[in-house]
């Protein structure tokens, strides 16, 4: 990408990746059609969550690595949604859906279900942001772009085919499908505004392919199986 793209064609390329989303991997196919037992989707609940805990700590790399205020600010939030007052946020959110799924909070907080695969993939992407470029930081979170309407497909799937989960496991979803329609927005128009080089679009595709890479590993990791 020698000579850098307009805006549309450039907006255009990076939606070309949604076919690399892990929403097409065999155990997501699974999970929303009503194919994964109960231990298995404990297990991927378990497992998620120990991306949930990288959000806060590659956020605040960006901002590290960020120059610009402006930019700093509107990240910032970010940091507060995930990781809320304790009782409420992001991850207060995702401990109530494991608790909905059957899990004791206890084992997932001391992570003995998360698989090596899926640390090695976390641990990947969370160095990528502390080590690259804001820009490329910024651009590998935008598979937001492609996880509205793949949550309300969950919600939709899982009340359907696994009606054992608590009602109370939905708030999660129900808390973050607008809020990431909002942040998909914004962050698109991150991307677009300041990836104006080629070798910076190229970057940011490149970067947005690779957060799509660590979402199918994590995948690969929990189909699996427990890892001990």
């Amino acid at each position: 990408m020698a000579r850098p793209l307009s805006r549309e064609r450039f907006a255009a390329r990076l939606y070309e990746l949604r076919g690399r989303y892990w929403d097409t991997h065999p155990f997501h196919l699974r999970l929303h059609s009503g194919g994964c037992t109960p231990p298995e989707l404990r297990r991927w609940v378990a497992n998620r969550w120990y991306y949930q805990l990288c959000l806060t700590r590659k956020n605040a790399a960006i901002i590290a690595n960020c120059p610009l205020p402006q930019v700093r600010r509107a990240w910032a939030g970010r940091l507060a949604y995930q990781d809320g007052t304790g009782a409420e946020g992001g991850l207060a959110d995702w401990l109530a859906l494991a608790e909905a799924v059957g899990l004791e909070r206890e084992e997932v907080l001391d992570e003995r279900h998360v698989a090596r695969g899926v640390r090695f993939a976390v641990d990947g992407y969370l160095h990528f942001c502390q080590t690259r470029p804001w820009t490329e930081g910024v651009a590998a979170a935008l598979t937001e772009m492609f996880s509205p309407d793949h949550m309300a497909d969950r919600v939709t799937a899982w009340r359907a085919h696994y009606d054992w989960i608590a009602p109370a496991g939905y708030a999660y979803f129900e808390h973050r499908i607008p809020v990431a329609r909002e942040d998909s927005a914004r962050t698109l128009e991150l991307v677009l505004d300041h990836c104006v080089t080629g070798a910076q679009q190229q970057a940011a595709v490149d970067a947005l392919a690779f957060k799509c890479e660590v979402l199918r590993a994590m995948l690969d990791a929990v189909d699996y199986g427990p890892q001990r």
